[in-house]
């Protein structure tokens, strides 16, 4: 079985170390999403974030986590049902891994750690030749009481094997981008260029779920009356973009981005957002 994987990692023809541990995490994510399928984790769960965004819709930037949130609130929610199943799956394609859940009950977003050394002891690496102690490691976050209002939609895979992923669709997941941008206590380049990804995809937020999730945390929590729509957005958004430091975002997601999309990071400003900004559908 070790040899699907090593076929995955061959067609990414990585030329530098870095490229190479982003391809081995992210045939990592895979395999784990394969293993959360078979555990049923997908039926009351949906993927969302950078990583769902790249491996389901082809984001040209790596992402590092996998982030999902349940489908109904549920304050209860434990991953240990579920990380058995996902150990499995590594075990039967040869991958000696460990996946744990840490404490932290008490808040909506429950987080598990997934760690793999058995990737630079069984595969034919480039660059990592020699690194026996090396782990891979990838974080599994899901939000248990997640704003109401979103949209689902379900896609097949089909590495390591065909399974299929519920996941939040564009609108939605464009939703809870824009309130990153307007809430996140600090600065993340990778949030405007998935900003500019949305832009190019025609995609139109889900005001509702943007509404709903700003009253539930961030700038505006708590605040009932807010009324959000396409003007309020934009007006926003202008506002952000007039107050960021953009060679510090550019910082930020360079590491994520091929050579060749790097350099149209060069054209980032407070002009080159702010006409993206207009195209918002």
């Amino acid at each position: 079985m070790i040899e699907i994987i090593q076929q995955k990692l061959d067609s990414y023809n990585v030329s530098n170390p870095i490229e190479e541990e982003q391809a081995i995490k992210e045939i990592m994510q895979e395999i784990a999403l394969h293993g959360l399928w078979r555990a049923g984790f997908f039926e009351v769960a949906a993927f969302q974030g950078g990583t769902s965004l790249r491996i389901l819709h082809g984001l040209p930037r790596f992402s590092e986590d996998l982030d999902f949130m349940l489908q109904t609130s549920d304050p209860e929610f434990d991953w240990s049902a579920y990380l058995s199943k996902l150990l499995e799956c590594f075990e039967e394609y040869g991958l000696r891994s460990e996946v744990l859940p840490k404490g932290n009950m008490d808040r909506a977003v429950r987080t598990a750690v997934l760690k793999n050394d058995s990737f630079v002891n069984q595969l034919n690496l480039q660059f990592y030749k020699g690194h026996a102690d090396r782990k891979i490691t990838i974080k599994l976050e899901v939000d248990a009481n997640p704003p109401a209002g979103s949209g689902f939609d379900y896609t097949y895979l089909d590495f390591p094997t065909d399974f299929e992923v519920c996941h939040q669709d564009l609108p939605s997941s464009f939703a809870l981008k824009i309130h990153a941008l307007l809430c996140r206590p600090y600065l993340k380049g990778r949030d405007w260029y998935d900003f500019n990804w949305y832009i190019r995809q025609g995609a139109s937020p889900n005001l509702p779920h943007l509404q709903h999730a700003l009253i539930q945390y961030g700038l505006w929590e708590g605040q009932d009356e807010l009324v959000v729509h396409e003007g309020w957005v934009r007006e926003e958004l202008q506002k952000k973009i007039d107050s960021i430091e953009w060679k510090e975002a550019t910082a930020d997601v360079a590491p994520f981005l091929k050579l060749s999309e790097q350099e149209s990071l060069k054209l980032w400003d407070a002009r080159f957002f702010s006409v993206k900004l207009k195209k918002l559908a």
